[in-house]
């Protein structure tokens, strides 16, 4: 059974606007307006080209939250920083870096995009539905999803803390009678515990991930090495520069250091758009291997 993700209405009530601050080079965001007066464009069949032009690339057009539908902030999800001061999130065309500091919410924020986009909550694709344990939030019902007219021809949402799951899922699909090919020939057909952490992560980067797609990824450094996450970046321009978007909530100053994207910082108040060596993750990072001994002096200071 294949999977579909459905196609949500794309109106005549954005335009197109440019974005500052981003790392895009260019890309524009989707406002709510009339065409009638977007930037002083009366051409509208020229407004409507450009935004096919821009609704093409990617998938994931913004998400809002139902803020009105809340009947408290003090409970979880909604008293997460990440949540607590969300209202409308637009993503960029092609890759989204969410960070801030454990607990933000950041993860929470990831699994609930993913569910509203129908894929599973403990990961993988539209058509997988195990679950370990129902420990998702019931944030994905208060999100308002806006997709572009172009139906990404795979999606996925990877957890790093569950993948070990999902390849024991992945194991017990194919231990049963099927006409079908083994499901472990979309990961490069050696099984997934057979190989090494990184190794099955890399597998899953390399065969199951194809352009166009639209990818969800929470904390994909977790089983990589330094080496492993340059590879990373490799492949992820490759599949960006094919057509595919990505939203990836990382601690990675390797990975994040990707230049076609924009870094949303989570914490207190709403999403802080942020340039890459504005991040704590660079900073902190940087100070550690060209001061190392001082900070070690530092973090080891008796008393």
């Amino acid at each position: 059974m294949k999977g579909r993700t459905s196609v949500g209405c794309f109106t005549s009530e954005y335009r197109l606007q440019p974005t500052a601050g981003g790392r895009g080079g260019g890309w524009a965001s989707l406002k709510r307006t009339s065409l009638s007066v977007a930037r002083g464009y009366d051409d509208r069949s020229f407004v409507n080209k450009r935004i096919k032009a821009i609704n093409a690339r990617h998938f994931l057009l913004e998400l809002r939250l139902r803020r009105e539908e809340v009947a408290s902030f003090d409970e979880y999800p909604f008293v997460l920083p990440a949540v607590r001061a969300l209202d409308t999130f637009i993503p960029h065309p092609k890759v989204t870096f969410l960070v801030g500091e454990n607990g933000t919410g950041k993860s929470t924020l990831l699994e609930a995009i993913a569910v509203a986009l129908g894929l599973n909550a403990e990961g993988g694709s539209r058509n997988f539905r195990f679950e370990n344990r129902a420990s998702h939030s019931d944030l994905h019902r208060f999100l308002e999803i806006r997709r572009g007219l172009q139906r990404p021809r795979s999606s996925f949402f990877l957890r790093a803390e569950s993948y070990f799951n999902l390849a024991t899922e992945i194991e017990a699909l194919d231990a049963e009678p099927c006409d079908a090919p083994p499901l472990i020939d979309g990961y490069g057909g050696q099984p997934l515990h057979e190989q090494s952490h990184g190794e099955s992560f890399f597998a899953l980067f390399q065969h199951r991930f194809v352009s166009p797609g639209l990818y969800l990824l929470d904390e994909p450094e977790a089983a990589l090495s330094p080496q492993r996450q340059m590879s990373f970046l490799t492949r992820l321009h490759e599949l960006v520069s094919s057509g595919s978007q990505f939203l990836i909530a990382t601690h990675s100053p390797i990975i994040m250091a990707y230049p076609d994207a924009q870094i949303y910082r989570l914490g207190e108040g709403a999403p802080q758009l942020v340039g890459y060596t504005d991040t704590d993750h660079y900073k902190v990072t940087r100070d550690f291997l060209t001061r190392t001994e001082q900070m070690l002096a530092i973090l080891m200071r008796k008393g």
